[in-house]
């Protein structure tokens, strides 16, 4: 199975990762920049190229992983489309486009994947067992706070040398979504929304993007607030479940699920592995390499025909479409149907 990884940096050289820990040793790489292509071929020993036309004719794909900033998405999906190859993308931020590009998608029976890394999570589908079983009882109230500081992102940059230091995709704004994936598969969409954006300290590089969103998502029988801010000193990732009969919380710092019984009045507690964290990022992030193994490990499997990927453009329109409500409500001070 041949491989083009489109954009190499520090997603395109994670996939890289990805793929050469599943065995695949076909692949090569495309980026406009010299320093990545030079890189890659010195770490991974992949054939990198500059021009998108060389590297296509180069390898051949029998699918391609793109993994360059979220402005540039669209218009390499449809590059995939024009060649009939399947195709793997990262996070999105903006739905234009994405409509179009399903349905194109959809006449061709072509594999899309639109990345959904937290869902691969162990921990994440743990809660989502726990949570679909009825163990916690009714819900009564869900609280997720996800932190952390935009300049450790990339600590080899400056913030305004890559995409998140731009208005439309900004940190917080391209990580509420990536939240909101997982956070939707786990307790479904919402009825209403409502949202506070905020720019709420400055942070060089970061000028223009807002640094926090606070939302608010109305389910009818229960509610949830979901702060996402890039201001936080230490990465943060907390969620609380309120039910009738258990509660619920999870530390991403802790790599554990802990559930309070009050009939017994323990707290059980259910530790678990994320691997290890790549060099080059902030160790205080933990941000393990497995669930982004694993996101990969599905995408090759439904190219193969093996079992459907488990998350769909549609969804992650519907996703964005949460995003844009928002953001809606913000600046009409009310709640907006979803």
């Amino acid at each position: 199975m041949n491989v083009l990884v489109i954009g190499l940096g520090s997603m395109g050289k994670r996939r890289i990762r990805c793929l050469q820990a599943l065995g695949v040793t076909s692949i090569a790489g495309f980026d406009k920049r010299a320093d990545r292509c030079r890189e890659v071929e010195e770490t991974y020993a992949v054939k990198s190229f500059q021009d998108i036309d060389q590297a296509w004719g180069a390898i051949s794909p029998d699918m391609a992983i793109i993994s360059l900033p979220p402005d540039l998405h669209a218009q390499y999906m449809h590059l995939c489309l024009e060649k009939n190859v399947p195709f793997f993308v990262e996070a999105s931020v903006l739905s234009d486009g994405l409509a179009e590009i399903d349905r194109e998608a959809g006449k061709k029976s072509l594999v899309t994947a639109p990345s959904a890394t937290m869902s691969f999570n162990v921990g994440i589908k743990r809660i989502k067992e726990i949570v679909d079983s009825g163990q916690l009882g009714k819900l009564s109230n869900v609280l997720l706070h996800s932190g952390q500081y935009l300049p450790d992102w990339h600590p080899y940059e400056p913030v305004s040398d890559f995409y998140v230091s731009n208005k439309l995709t900004g940190g917080a704004r391209e990580i509420l979504p990536f939240e909101l994936t997982w956070f939707t598969h786990v307790f479904g969409m919402p009825k209403r929304v409502g949202g506070h954006v905020r720019k709420t300290i400055d942070i060089k590089g970061a000028e223009k993007i807002d640094d926090t969103y606070n939302c608010l998502l109305d389910y009818g029988d229960f509610l949830s607030v979901v702060t996402i801010d890039v201001v936080s000193r230490f990465a943060t990732r907390r969620l609380l479940v309120n039910g009738s009969k258990a509660q619920l919380v999870w530390e991403w710092q802790t790599s554990s699920i802990r559930i309070y019984d009050p009939e017994k009045e323990v707290w059980s507690t259910e530790e678990y592995n994320t691997g290890a964290v790549a060099s080059g990022y902030d160790k205080n992030m933990k941000v393990g390499e497995n669930m982004y193994i694993e996101e990969i490990r599905a995408f090759l499997a439904a190219v193969k025909g093996e079992r459907p990927y488990p998350h769909t453009l549609k969804e992650d329109i519907r996703v964005l479409s949460l995003l844009e409500k928002i953001e809606q409500s913000d600046r009409e001070s009310t709640f907006v149907e979803v």
